[in-house]
């Protein structure tokens, strides 16, 4: 908890933040990158390109300026924050460096607004999350056994096209070497050198139970458009990684853990690539609890676009009571007879005992904030629900 003494001083940011926080975020990033260029290896530089990742970084602040007290909101958010960093490697030496271009930036965006005692605050406060951050990261890389930003070859022994533009590529440990340890729903980061070029990391969900012996990546081309750029890693991963290839690959991490060990009602939602943590869970369940009930629904533009149909066939086989619910914005008269045309809608799905089943959804973020509203007005307990966000958040429920 900071300081009666800076806490005023927070507290007097927030307006400030919610209307020069993008700035004062791009002049961070600019001036940290100029300073030091080899810390672009630690961020995604596509998101940089686009924005995204100067907007979340500004969200972030605000919230943690607005919630400083709040340790219930803040929470989940630093425990996010974690997982990330420790999946991208991120040291104790890298706090000091963002520590003094964040106050730098602040400094220079707000000018003679940014007092000592308002950037003394500032300082107290980093300080006190960045010595929070920097101990739980340490914990979670001591219990991974890992040093940070260690990487593990792993051979290419499967690549299978799960849709129009997502392939699955099955990775072996190397000789003598075991896969690491996971819980279904987490994520790999996947590092690639490219020449003459950076080095840059990209996480993708694990979509397959654990084997001891191999892991499961779904990836998605991403095309590119004018407000984004296209995947650098994923493109790459589709147009170059064939059978045989090596690519190197972190520990598995991630909080967004749906738990395939109990034998409670479980809903899976999910959109578009979000299918692939849910078909870890959904595998994972089929083998140590088939007669579970668990509700899978999944949205998708059409079935050319419908990734792990086989996955979920081969549940079907053994899970009596699984229900399967899709929704095809494309829905042809080729399509099953039970699939439902448009986006997803929750009043088509089957029952569900509310306050006993946790409800999990993956997607992209105007589909969770669609479907999280319907749940909340159906009766589902908020903490029955839980999401994963592929990229960087916007934290727009902190405000």
């Amino acid at each position: 908890m900071v300081s009666a003494v800076a806490r005023p001083y927070i507290d007097a940011s927030v307006p400030v933040l919610r209307e020069h926080g993008l700035t004062i975020t791009r002049t961070f990033y600019s001036n940290m990158f100029a300073e030091h260029p080899e810390l672009t290896n630690l961020f995604n530089m596509g998101n940089q390109a686009s924005g995204v990742q100067q907007q979340s970084l500004a969200s972030a602040v605000f919230a943690y300026a607005a919630n400083i007290d709040n340790a219930a909101a803040l929470g989940p958010v630093v425990s996010r924050i974690v997982h990330k960093h420790v999946s991208v490697g991120i040291k104790a030496e890298h706090y000091p460096i963002v520590g003094r271009h964040l106050l730098g930036a602040i400094k220079e965006v707000l000018g003679d607004a940014a007092t000592p005692p308002l950037i003394s605050a500032w300082d107290e406060a980093y300080c006190e999350l960045a010595l929070a951050l920097i101990s739980a990261e340490k914990e979670m890389y001591a219990q991974a056994g890992i040093e940070p930003g260690q990487l593990q070859n792993m051979r290419v022994i499967d690549i299978c096209d799960e849709s129009a533009d997502i392939k699955a590529f099955v990775l072996e440990a190397m000789p003598g070497e075991a896969a690491p340890p996971f819980k279904p729903g987490q994520y790999v980061s996947v590092s690639v050198n490219f020449e003459n070029g950076p080095t840059q990391l990209r996480q993708y969900s694990l979509s397959d139970a654990p084997t001891g012996r191999t892991l499961r990546i779904s990836v998605k081309r991403e095309q590119g458009s004018a407000l984004n750029p296209a995947g650098q890693v994923s493109n790459w991963l589709h147009d170059n990684v064939v059978v045989g290839s090596v690519v190197r690959v972190t520990h598995p991490f991630g909080d967004f853990t749906p738990d395939a060990e109990s034998t409670a009602p479980i809903v899976l939602l999910s959109a578009g690539v979000g299918i692939t943590p849910m078909i870890s869970v959904l595998n994972r369940i089929s083998q140590v609890h088939p007669n579970r009930q668990v509700v899978f629904a999944h949205a998708a533009r059409s079935t050319a676009h419908y990734a792990h149909r086989p996955d979920i066939a081969r549940a079907q086989s053994v899970m009596p009571n699984l229900h399967v619910v899709n929704f095809l914005e494309n829905l042809t008269s080729d399509d099953i007879s039970t699939d439902y045309p448009g986006r997803m809608d929750i009043s088509k799905l089957p029952k569900w005992p509310l306050d006993e089943a946790n409800v999990y959804l993956c997607g992209p973020v105007e589909f969770m904030q669609e479907q999280w509203r319907s749940l909340i007005e159906m009766g589902v307990p908020p903490t029955r629900l839980h999401r994963e966000v592929f990229g960087p958040e916007l934290l727009n429920y902190l405000r």
